[in-house]
């Protein structure tokens, strides 16, 4: 049986896009005619006070706040595989001292949330998730997505649950353990020579157009054009607001590449503030893999950016050297009063390895964060009595 046209008017609750830059309104679009990225025109903001924590039902995962998403509408277009409510844990409660016995590892004084519960390892899952609830809700039956790697198994694995064939634009060097868990999924990867960004490019070809479908039976799933992906992302402020029982941090430090956590974490903060369930937005800080890191290039100068001279190989997932969403990235820095930090792959493999020694499994990527919290604490940026969250983004399943 074929799928509804995604144009049709009959499709229910579809919210509208919005380009940011112009103005200019789509129902389905991948990307403005200007060339900025869009966002949905009217996200969901709640009325009245905060619900009692106790309402909320863990079992539900993200779609617990299904009032603040601008997706899932209809329940029954919700894609969902149990994901969300990642635990929220002390990262120092309960450790005991080395002695000696392993490496040093100084009290982080923060806590951490565990994004690497998810069903497929990353907190990439949020993003999917919205994103192929989204692709339902407009007739979708094939999706494609450029990825290094997390974001691609996520979109594989989630089109997989919806019923969609998915194909993933990956490059030609991406690791094994990821490019399987996208074979397994039913998708295809298909390997691009070149940068980063060649590899977007190739996929981009593939669509032939703007609009999502234009020119081809493929809809574009992206985690960095894809609005639906922020939405997603978005829950992890909801999510910690919600088990701090809407008492928001005072900081909160994320890896930063093409910026789905940092700006989904500032968009969900954004929201509660508005809504009045929390009093203020946290301080944002993004941590970019040293010599790739444009964002710190941008607001401190290229030696900032690659402040040992090297590139910081082992930060692979967030080498994004040209983020699609730049503007939007700095602009949220400058309105929490945030910053971002390059971080070298001797400090980032520091804190992994601390990371793993204090029983963190995570995947080394997401150690940029955690070693750009020292550097911040240790500068004075965050005080030393402040309240600050880290989300470890991968599992080291991945690693």
């Amino acid at each position: 049986m074929g799928s509804p046209d995604p144009r049709d008017p009959e499709r229910s609750a579809l919210r509208e896009l919005r380009c940011p830059a112009c103005g200019e309104t789509y129902r389905d679009c991948w990307r403005c005619r200007c060339g900025a990225p869009l966002d949905f025109a009217d996200p969901p903001v709640p009325e009245g006070p905060a619900p009692d924590p106790s309402a909320f039902d863990a079992r539900d995962g993200l779609w617990a706040f299904d009032d603040l998403l601008a997706v899932g509408d209809d329940p029954s277009d919700c894609v969902t595989l149990g994901e969300g409510m990642t635990p929220l844990v002390d990262a120092d409660e309960g450790r005991e001292p080395t002695d000696g016995a392993g490496p040093e590892i100084p009290p982080w004084d923060a806590s951490f949330k565990l994004e690497y519960v998810f069903p497929t390892a990353s907190f990439k899952d949020r993003g999917a998730a919205a994103t192929l609830t989204r692709a339902r809700e407009l007739g979708v039956e094939r999706v494609v997505e450029d990825s290094s790697g997390n974001a691609g198994a996520a979109i594989a694995t989630y089109a997989a649950r919806a019923g969609m064939s998915a194909e993933i634009y990956v490059p030609a060097d991406a690791k094994e353990s990821k490019l399987r868990a996208i074979r397994r999924a039913g998708a295809d990867p298909v390997r691009i020579e070149g940068s980063r960004g060649d590899v977007t490019n190739a996929c981009v070809a593939a669509l032939d157009g703007d609009r999502a479908d234009a020119g081809t039976d493929a809809w574009y799933a992206s985690h960095a054009w894809n609005p639906a992906f922020f939405e997603g992302t978005a829950t992890v402020a909801f999510e910690i607001a919600l088990q701090r029982g809407w008492d928001a941090p005072d900081a909160v430090v994320t890896p930063l590449g093409h910026g789905t956590l940092f700006l989904g974490a500032y968009r969900g903060f954004s929201r509660l503030k508005r809504a009045g369930w929390i009093d203020a937005v946290p301080r944002l800080y993004g941590a970019q893999a040293a010599g790739v890191a444009p964002v710190v290039e941008a607001l401190h100068g290229p030696e900032a950016a690659r402040p040992d001279g090297t590139v910081n190989d082992a930060a692979d997932g967030i080498q994004i050297a040209e983020p699609v969403r730049d503007r939007e990235i700095r602009e949220a820095i400058d309105a929490t009063g945030g910053d971002a930090l390059a971080v070298t792959e001797a400090a980032a493999t520091r804190e992994f390895d601390r990371l793993h020694a204090a029983g963190f499994y995570t995947e080394p990527t997401c150690a940029v964060a955690p070693a750009a919290l020292r550097t911040l604490r240790d500068r004075g940026e965050i005080a030393s009595a402040e309240d600050v969250v880290v989300p470890l983004t991968g599992s080291g399943l991945k690693g």
